[in-house]
């Protein structure tokens, strides 16, 4: 079957085309997305192979879950050996006792922990828990958090929810202030993604900190994307600014379905007085590729090795932008997780498909993700390649119009 062939039986079953919103193809490539592919059929290192059989380097990395490569050889041989012997029963697995104690002795925050099989999940649960420490509702939230109730503004969230989160511009020491005031007692919790798109100017983190000490309230940092990748405590290592819970995940278990809120012991104590609870939240096989991900940080610097392949890979890019030419366009981010950024979507739409066309997948908007598997001369050529390929049809496209 072709792709095409797949995405429509896809479209016939599966709600939207896609389980995952974020990887549905027009979400992932743009308005220009219907020769893009949809489905694939083995994905190892950093390359993906599609039904149709064409290969592609992959710079999305399963929207950044994946951080040492697809089918990394030890994670397969963990979760194997965990799977041979059962990944779930009636009773709680050992890992879980394991993996717990490794993550309290990396993050910095961190005295218990809690897994869950999402991030998304896993930061509902934060709140959770600093609702049930504090007794208050309210919640203020400046970045991205997935798509659960508790902040979204989305079709079929209650209205009653959506009054008891508000949503603070990132960075904005002031606005930050200001909704705390509003908030008064009410407020339960502060919840930042310390970085997006770029590192944080640090008295933003600070203020966070300070504000909910003198509030009394519980500060959260959503480490999804930063822990592991950034650092393997998080941001928070970095910034030396510590939250009472931090949420981690995404390369935690390099793809496999696993998240952890980890925090202080009095907060995460709260777990006994509320209800939080998921049949395979302790399910062996991600907490052994978890296991395997802590293993490869305590031997080798991941997280350094991963910001100097991400500046070779967004370094030809931005060999290629130069040559090209092009204005509306710049490459940003950080190494490790950087992005290009247009300023009309058509033109990214157009490069992105002539990205593809020359064997690369770039993803529309943040992020393109570096993995240890991109630490390959071939890889980083075609990435370089294929980018100047498509900052020339976009400039084609311009002198035509013109």
């Amino acid at each position: 079957m072709t792709d095409r062939e797949w995405r429509e039986r896809a479209e016939r079953v599966v709600a939207a085309g896609a389980s995952t919103g974020s990887k549905r193809p027009a979400t992932m490539f743009g308005v220009e997305h219907h020769d893009a592919p949809s489905h694939f059929v083995r994905a190892l290192g950093c390359r993906v192979v599609t039904v149709d059989g064409a290969t592609y380097v992959d710079c999305t990395m399963a929207l950044g879950a994946v951080a040492l490569g697809y089918a990394d050889e030890e994670v397969v041989r963990r979760v194997a050996l965990v799977a041979s012997n059962g990944n779930v029963a009636g009773l709680n697995h050992t890992l879980e006792v394991e993996v717990a104690e490794r993550l309290c002795a990396i993050v910095p925050c961190a005295e218990r922990a809690l897994f869950t099989k999402s991030g998304a999940e896993g930061v509902a649960a934060a709140v959770r828990l600093a609702r049930t420490y504090t007794g208050r509702d309210v919640v203020l939230g400046s970045g991205y958090f997935g798509w659960l109730d508790w902040c979204s503004d989305a079709a079929g969230v209650p209205e009653g929810v959506r009054r008891d989160f508000v949503a603070v511009p990132w960075g904005d020491v002031q606005a930050l202030t200001a909704a705390a005031a509003a908030a008064g007692d009410r407020l339960a919790a502060i919840v930042v993604e310390p970085v997006v798109e770029r590192e944080p100017a640090r008295e933003w983190l600070e203020a966070a900190r300070r504000i909910a000490d003198r509030a009394r309230a519980v500060l959260v940092f959503d480490e999804i994307k930063s822990a592991f990748r950034l650092h393997a405590g998080g941001y928070q290592a970095i910034a030396r600014v510590t939250p009472d819970v931090a949420v981690v995940g995404k390369a935690l278990a390099n793809g496999f379905p696993l998240a952890a809120v980890v925090g202080h012991a009095d907060v995460m104590e709260a777990t006994r007085h509320t209800w939080i609870s998921g049949t395979l939240a302790g399910e062996g096989v991600a907490l052994g590729a978890a296991q395997a991900v802590l293993d490869r940080h305590e031997r080798d610097d991941v997280c350094a090795r991963l910001a100097g392949i991400g500046a070779r890979m967004r370094g030809v890019v931005c060999d290629a932008l130069a040559d090209s030419g092009l204005v509306g366009v710049s490459v940003e981010g950080l190494d490790a997780m950087w992005f290009i950024r247009w300023n009309d979507s058509a033109s990214e739409s157009r490069f992105l498909a002539a990205s593809r066309a020359a064997g690369v997948l770039f993803k529309r908007g943040a992020y393109d993700y570096a993995a240890l598997a991109h630490d390959d001369e071939e890889a980083v050529r075609a990435i370089g390649h294929a980018a100047a390929a498509g900052f020339d049809a976009v400039r084609t496209l311009d002198a035509e119009d013109a």
